[in-house]
């Protein structure tokens, strides 16, 4: 069997990467299976996350510009370029399987170039707000929600990562399958004064509502740290910094950049804490639940809550109530015996999430045998 995974680049950090990852290494220990991970633009850099040796990487050297629109001439040229290698190497791969784990110009035209192979779109962001957008949109809008229905209707499978998700897509060819976790023998260290957040520093990880729940923890724990770990996109991160200095935080909440060892630098704190506007089912929470590292998240639509036991391995608080944030925060800060408390329950509730439970619900998507 030959599975193709086709996505824009695996050099840089991310969800969708480190779960490609580890869905690409388990298949290529699989007997009589083939692994490949096409790219756009990969620009020859190294895979971000370790691969298999045997995955074979084959990257086409489009290289969309993202700095302009999908459909600026210099795009489109590219795009036919895409098309065109695309094509011709489904032609001579012929392969069985065929995922599409992110949102690229080959959404269109992959149902129609496909063969024979089974095709599967992975959605790996919430589609929360497209309701709204739904009922709001224009003539324009509402037709190209119906082209993008009717394509995805052409795909043999929609992977969405927890129910909420499923409801949003509209082609009755949706599946539930959540992002695996490998097991973890590292511990959280829940008596350190310091709580850690991660992610893209972007607008939808809303770090900035983070730092305004800080300057009331600020008020009663002057000695407690928050680092937030993860690559600028953007700028976001000067505009941060900014609200950082204006809040007089600088000397507690520190920027610490991109790591290659995630989790190890996790266990160094006591704490997690997400704000993201939108979470589908974010790695982060599960690698945090794997450590045992008490969670403090909000209740964002839809992922944090399909991960934390609210009360039992982490604290949910309703969406953009920052005081409500803060609060929950200063509670778990001043009480270092729950901290140990959900430790214990979240190193067993995360194993319901380990890689061998979640791909074998992959293996029965795809016909393929358990090991």
């Amino acid at each position: 069997m030959k599975i193709i995974f086709n996505t824009d680049q695996i050099h840089l950090h991310g969800g969708i990467e480190k779960v490609m990852a580890t869905k690409a290494n388990y298949w290529a220990n699989l007997p009589d299976v083939e692994v490949f991970i096409v790219t756009t633009e990969q620009q020859n850099l190294p895979p971000r996350y370790q691969l298999d040796e045997r995955v074979i990487l084959i990257d086409f050297g489009v290289n969309y510009d993202r700095s302009k629109s999908y459909f600026s001439f210099e795009n489109l040229k590219k795009a036919w370029l895409h098309y065109k290698k695309q094509k011709q190497l489904f032609k001579d791969l012929q392969p069985d399987v065929v995922i599409s784990p992110n949102f690229n110009f080959d959404h269109y035209w992959l149902p129609f170039i496909k063969g024979n192979s089974k095709l599967i779109k992975e959605r790996h962001s919430s589609r929360f707000y497209e309701v709204t957008q739904r009922e709001d949109a224009n003539f324009l809008k509402k037709l190209r929600f119906k082209i993008n229905d009717w394509i995805e209707k052409k795909y043999d499978a929609i992977v969405v990562l927890n129910p909420d998700e499923a409801s949003y897509v509209k082609t009755n060819n949706a599946v539930v399958i959540p992002n695996p976790v490998k097991i973890s023998t590292l511990v959280a260290d829940t008596s350190v004064k310091k709580v850690v957040a991660a992610g893209r520093i972007s607008p939808v990880k809303n770090f900035g509502d983070l730092i305004k729940a800080w300057e009331f923890v600020y008020q009663e724990f002057p000695d407690w740290k928050l680092d937030i770990y993860g690559e600028d996109y953007l700028g976001t991160q000067t505009k941060l910094e900014q609200q950082i200095e204006e809040a007089g935080l600088q000397n507690v909440i520190h920027f610490k950049g991109s790591t290659e060892n995630m989790l190890e630098r996790m266990s160094q704190y006591s704490i997690y804490a997400m704000t993201s506007e939108t979470e589908c089912f974010p790695m982060v929470l599960l690698e945090a639940l794997s450590i045992g590292l008490p969670i403090v998240s909000y209740d964002c639509p839809n992922g944090p809550r399909h991960i934390i036991d609210n009360g039992e391995d982490g604290v949910l608080v309703k969406h953009k109530e920052v005081k409500a944030l803060a609060t929950e925060l200063k509670t778990m800060m001043r009480n270092p015996a729950e901290r140990i408390r959900m430790q214990k329950l979240a190193k067993d509730n995360y194993l319901l999430f380990t890689t061998p439970k979640v791909m074998k619900q992959w293996q029965t998507l795809l016909n393929l045998p358990n090991v």
